[in-house]
C-alpha cells in the first residue's frame, strides 16, 4: 500500500502572508509593538490562505489509549484511569471538555483502545486499535498494522474537522504511562539520554522518575536498531501519539494550521516532522510544558511557545488556554484602523 505519510504537504501562501505584512505595516501602532501578537496574525494569513484570517471554528480531537509499559509501574495513576477519563470527557467533566464548551470548540474524544473499555458511549468515537499497546520494555509497542491503524485514526480527526469547516485543529491525548513512551520515542528521535527529558508525569517523586528513567534505558537498548522515525514510532510510541503524529501530517497535507500541546503532542510532532518534513510549517505551538523535556523538544523544533503558565495536563488543555490569544491576534489584525483611516500621522 502507498504510505500516504510521505505524500507532500501544502504549500503557505506567500502572496497572503505579504498582504498581511503589509496590513501590519499600516495599522495605528508603531512597528512590531504588539509583538508575537503580530506574527500570529501574519503567519496565520499564510497558512489560511487569507489575508485576513481568523479561528473561530477550532477542532479538538482528544485520543486516548492504553500502554503495555504501564505494567512496569511507571505512573502515579492505575491504568483503569484512562477508559475512567474516556467518560469523563464525554461527560463534559474533565478540562478539555470545559475549556472546548468556553471556546465554542468542537471537540472529539476517540477512544483507540483501553484495558477497562467503556464500550459505547454518546460523544466518543470508537476506532479501536487494541486494548494496549504492547510493553515495549519485550517487544515492539505495535505492530505494523496497529501503527498503520493509529496514523489513519489522526488522519481521519482531520478529515471530520475539515469537514466541519474547521480553521485550527488542536490534539490531545490521554493514556496512562504515555509520558514514558512519549520521553522514550523523544529519546529515539533526540539521540538523547532519558535522565536529560524523564519528568514527574503524573505525579512521580524522585525515586519514581529514576524508575521511569531505568525503564526507558531498557526500552532504548532493545530498541536501539530502529533505523528512522517511523519504525521507532512503532516501537517505542503508543496508538494515541501515532495518532496525533498522523494528524500532523494530514492537516499539512491539507492545509490546516496545527496548534500542538504540551509534552506528549510536541513528541508527536516532532515525529511527524521527522517522518514528513514539510508538515513543520503548519505547526503553531501553544505553552511551555511544566514537564522536563518539553524544552528541549521545543528547541529542536525551533518552536517559540505562546504562553508559559505551568501546566502538565495534557488533554490538549494548554492549547485550548493559547486560542484566545490567536483570536485576539486576528481580531487586531482585521479590526484595527489604518493611519490613513484613523486619520493619524505616520512615524517621519
Amino acid at each position: 500500500m502507498r504510505d500516504w505519510t510521505l505524500d507532500a504537504c501544502v504549500a503557505p501562501d506567500a502572496e497572503c502572508e505579504a498582504q498581511a505584512l503589509a496590513r501590519q505595516a499600516q495599522l495605528t501602532k508603531p512597528p512590531g509593538s504588539l509583538g508575537a501578537l503580530e506574527t500570529i496574525a501574519v503567519r496565520l494569513a499564510a497558512l489560511q490562505r487569507n489575508a485576513l484570517p481568523s479561528v473561530d471554528r477550532v477542532w479538538i480531537s482528544v485520543f486516548a489509549a492504553d500502554h503495555g509499559v504501564a505494567e512496569e509501574g511507571v505512573s502515579a495513576f492505575p491504568q483503569a484511569v484512562t477508559g475512567e477519563m474516556v467518560r469523563n470527557f464525554a461527560g463534559g467533566g474533565a478540562a478539555i471538555s470545559v475549556l472546548a464548551r468556553a471556546l465554542d470548540a468542537q471537540l472529539d474524544v476517540v477512544n483507540l483502545g483501553t484495558v477497562n473499555d467503556p464500550g459505547d458511549i454518546g460523544g466518543v468515537r470508537r476506532a479501536i486499535v487494541a486494548p494496549s499497546s504492547a510493553n515495549f520494555c519485550a517487544q515492539a509497542a505495535m505492530s505494523a498494522a496497529q501503527l498503520q491503524a493509529a496514523l489513519d485514526a489522526g488522519a481521519d480527526s482531520v478529515r471530520l474537522a475539515r469537514a466541519d469547516g474547521a480553521q485550527l485543529y488542536i490534539g490531545g491525548e490521554m493514556g496512562i504511562a504515555n509520558t514514558t513512551a512519549a520521553t522514550a520515542l523523544a529519546c529515539a528521535l533526540l539521540a538523547r539520554a532519558p535522565t536529560e527529558l524523564a519528568g514527574a508525569g503524573t505525579g512521580l517523586d524522585a525515586a519514581g522518575i529514576a524508575h521511569k528513567v531505568a525503564v526507558i534505558e531498557r526500552a532504548l537498548a532493545l530498541h536501539a536498531d530502529a533505523g528512522n522515525a517511523r519504525e521507532q514510532l512503532r516501537r517505542l510510541g503508543g496508538f494515541e501519539i501515532a495518532a496525533l503524529t498522523g494528524a500532523c501530517i494530514a492537516a499539512a497535507q491539507a492545509g490546516l494550521p496545527v496548534l500542538v500541546d504540551g509534552y506528549i503532542a510536541t513528541v508527536a510532532a516532532l515525529a511527524a516532522v521527522r517522518i514528513n518534513p514539510g508538515v513543520r510549517q503548519w505547526l503553531l505551538f501553544a505553552h511551555r510544558s511544566h514537564e522536563r523535556g518539553h524544552g528541549v523538544l521545543l528547541q529542536a523544533l525551533d518552536a517559540q511557545p505562546l504562553l508559559d503558565l505551568g501546566m502538565r495536563l495534557g488533554e490538549a488543555s494548554g492549547a485550548a488556554a493559547a486560542v484566545p490569544l490567536l483570536r485576539l491576534a486576528c481580531a487586531l489584525h482585521g479590526g484595527m484602523a489604518t493611519f490613513a483611516q484613523a486619520g493619524v500621522s505616520e512615524r517621519a
